[in-house]
């Protein structure tokens, strides 16, 4: 007898290559069967819903409380049906001892982390505080955060650092040089953020090394990822061509309906689409993962490859064949949306609205085995 089965739901895993109406059964834990009549000890009827392996959002912000520009994990969770939230550099080698014991430890959601670079991760993000973190390379701890990152391997998944006029500042691309030798001696993966030039677009992906994300990537004028015709640009081409991952990281600033446009006329999708949801765009632009989403079908990418780069390609990011799977065996997540005939409009960073007539809405999920509720 399984413990929970999730009956009737039309199924969408990449990872297989399944797209059917059928039962996901979990056990112990874990992922049990995926088939027709099952049943378990604890039945959720998902008839006319949409059943994913647990969504994972790629960059969030959720050191709520140990940083002006963190929400509460649990709330993001249940508001997107994200099972695994990805923080990307809220914590430094300073402070995450507090953000383990504070937030991860205490979350019903998983937390991962891609570990800053900077001592205290981004400490003075807000509406009336604005310092980006790696404008003084006094902060870059590259000793300490090699040191952090080996004593949490079971969180830390990654290592992040912000660059751009806002985030470095006249420090320039001189913290990303730090964070490619703290990556480096860890054998982790880089994420890099980008926001306007200097450096420019360029400078920062001919830097990058395969397994490593540019999150922002479909950020608008000025360092967009393509030029004012719609070609991409050569540096983006060459970076994918070797393995850098592009990652959208939608956030307060970094999402432009006219850049998503030519890109995806280029056929140029991102690898992974992931909100950078945080205090100051929860309530909008961003808003969430289902939001975001929702963005992409409108552009035209379909249901599962949304899908896909909410799940698979996420776990693949960060390494983990364990997430984004329903395959029995693994991990136990599952995420349970609708998509409702319920028009919508979808705005970018820069204010432009665009309609839609359906929206991602969460259902429900499963963290673990254990049913969670979802929904705002």
């Amino acid at each position: 007898m399984h413990d929970l089965v999730l009956t009737g739901g039309r199924v969408i895993d990449p990872s297989q290559g399944i797209d059917q109406i059928m039962d996901v059964a979990f056990a112990g834990g874990k992922v049990a069967a995926l088939g027709a009549g099952l049943s378990g000890r604890q039945q959720r009827d998902c008839r006319g819903l949409i059943v994913t392996p647990g969504l994972i959002d790629l960059h969030t912000h959720v050191y709520w409380g140990g940083t002006s520009l963190g929400v509460d994990a649990d709330a993001y969770s249940r508001q997107s049906a994200v099972t695994t939230a990805v923080d990307t550099g809220s914590a430094g080698p300073g402070n995450f001892a507090g953000f383990r014991a504070h937030v991860i430890e205490r979350a019903r959601a998983r937390v991962l982390a891609y570990l800053h670079v900077s001592f205290a991760g981004i400490y003075a993000f807000s509406r009336t505080i604005m310092v980006g973190e790696s404008q003084d390379m006094r902060l870059m701890a590259a000793r300490e955060a090699v040191e952090v990152a080996r004593a949490n391997p079971d969180l830390i998944i990654g290592i992040k650092v912000r660059v751009g006029r806002h985030a470095s500042g006249e420090s320039g691309i001189q913290p990303l040089d730090v964070a490619l030798d703290v990556a480096d001696a860890t054998g982790l993966p880089l994420m890099v953020h980008i926001d306007e030039p200097p450096p420019t677009y360029a400078d920062v992906v001919d830097r990058l090394r395969k397994g490593d994300v540019l999150t922002h990537c479909f950020r608008p004028f000025p360092n967009a990822p393509c030029h004012a015709d719609g070609r991409v640009r050569a540096s983006v081409l060459a970076a994918r061509a070797r393995g850098v991952l592009f990652d959208i990281g939608h956030g307060m600033g970094s999402f432009s309906w006219d850049t998503a446009r030519k890109m995806a006329a280029a056929g140029f999708w991102p690898d992974t689409i992931s909100s950078d949801v945080h205090a100051m765009c929860i309530e909008g632009p961003a808003w969430d993962l289902m939001r975001t989403m929702t963005k992409f079908l409108a552009l035209g990418l379909p249901l599962g490859e949304v899908v896909a780069r909410t799940t698979v390609n996420a776990a693949r990011a960060l390494r983990r064949p364990d997430l984004g799977t329903l395959t029995p065996g693994a991990t136990g997540d599952a995420s349970i949306v609708a998509l409702a005939d319920h028009p919508i409009g979808l705005e970018d960073v820069l204010g432009e609205v665009v309609p839609y007539p359906q929206r991602l809405t969460p259902k429900g999920m499963v963290i673990g085995g254990a049913w969670e509720a979802a929904g705002t």
